[in-house]
């Protein structure tokens, strides 16, 4: 029962944050849409404002820790690495496909205002897509074999030896190459900047687009896809066996990793040495040491939500942010259009703060109802698509 409470809470963790990042998500859109520029000076529109800087990199974050989580259960299965990586880039691929989708859609629904460069911008599922590939492509090159004799070796115990090994090897190369990214930012957005390449392939490493200069709004490699990286690390190190035997314990430590990388980036930050010219180094937007403060965050909100699910009222009852996390990509591609599309429910840039606010909670409940109605809809699918007796007969029968 333990053990089952403990899988429970593993996967909730995952939803209750990725729902976190919806809700902020919902706020910070809906006030940057709807308040007219008067309401923009007050105290709210900062608060609503600061928390709309979380959402990405928690969705870039959880798609590591996810990737993980895949890759896991995939190796428990028996598949071997080539048949892992086939399948994890395979889906990162399809959901770069879903994020060109996504900006044929917001193109032609905002004709004849909108710009065909619009086509190309690099935004959040672009990145997304991008990162879960190249996260295939690190946990290939750092997995393990056993040799041919893998399967016959399965039960002395070398096939867990392997896969820890690669566990291990996977943590190693996730840290590396999130640590190069986030060094590498500064120069590729400023002296480096592969200005030879056109715009719509620089724009994917700096954000650049048709601006001449890199755009923080926008969502390119560098730095982005170092969260996706810091995520599977920590993921791997959730699934290893010492922290599936001490869950407490591991959570607690990320949550003292935290307070650690936080503290780091202040400290870094005031020292007298630094890596870069004051030309290149730009604190809140590509500085190594801002990455190591987002990290922190992250790894403290990480714990929160673990205690909170394990030991808070998360699961004692029906969770509407559990609920928004299981469908995070469908209610972020339709509230979209809610929200900054032509199919606004608001008009944009005239709202105070209480209509806005109304608006907010309508686009919540809208967004939860749709996400009911879509996990219904895949249990409903499920059902029906399970083999019964009675079905696996009629198949035998026709065949």
């Amino acid at each position: 029962m333990t053990e089952q409470r403990q899988n429970v809470t593993r996967v909730a963790y995952i939803d209750w944050m990725r729902g976190l990042a919806c809700v902020l998500m919902f706020q910070w859109h809906c006030y940057n849409s709807w308040l007219a520029p008067g309401e923009r000076k007050s105290s709210l529109y900062f608060w609503s404002e600061l928390g709309g800087t979380l959402p990405a990199p928690l969705f870039i974050f959880l798609s590591g820790i996810s990737f993980a989580l895949v890759t896991e259960k995939l190796r428990e299965k028996g598949a071997d690495r080539g048949a892992i990586a086939r399948t994890t880039i395979c889906r990162g691929a399809e959901i770069y496909g879903l994020g060109l989708l996504f900006r044929v859609q917001e193109f032609v629904l905002g004709l004849p205002h909108s710009p065909w460069t619009d086509l190309l911008r690099v935004d959040v599922l672009n990145i997304l897509g991008l990162c879960m590939m190249m996260m295939g492509l690190v946990c290939w090159l750092t997995a393990v074999t056993s040799g041919p004799n893998e399967q016959a070796n399965a039960e002395t115990g070398t096939r867990s030896d392997t896969v820890s090994l690669s566990r291990k090897h996977a943590v190693i190369g996730a840290l590396v190459v999130a640590a190069f990214i986030a060094l590498a930012t500064p120069l590729l957005w400023t002296t480096l900047r592969p200005r030879w390449l056109p715009w719509p392939l620089e724009s994917y490493i700096n954000g650049v687009h048709t601006l001449n200069q890199p755009q923080p709004w926008l969502f390119p490699v560098f730095p982005w896809m170092a969260f996706a990286f810091a995520g599977l690390a920590v993921g791997f190190f959730l699934f290893s066996d010492i922290a599936k035997r001490k869950q407490g314990l591991a959570f607690a430590s990320l949550g003292a990793a935290g307070l650690g990388a936080c503290g780091l980036s202040v400290l870094f930050d005031r020292t007298p040495i630094r890596l870069y010219s004051s030309a290149i180094y730009d604190y809140w937007h590509t500085s190594p040491n801002f990455f190591l403060m987002r990290c922190g965050i992250l790894l403290l909100i990480l714990f929160l939500v673990y205690v909170w699910c394990r030991w808070g009222f998360a699961q004692r009852s029906f969770s509407p942010v559990i609920q928004l996390g299981q469908t995070s990509l469908l209610v972020y591609w339709v509230h979209i259009e809610f929200v900054y599309g032509r199919l606004s429910i608001l008009p944009k840039g005239r709202c105070t703060i209480p209509k806005a606010t109304a608006g907010l909670l309508t686009i919540f409940l809208a967004m939860l109802v749709l996400s009911i109605f879509r996990t219904r809809w895949k249990k409903r699918e499920a059902k029906v698509l399970q083999p019964t007796p009675q079905r696996v007969a009629a198949i035998v029968e026709s065949g």
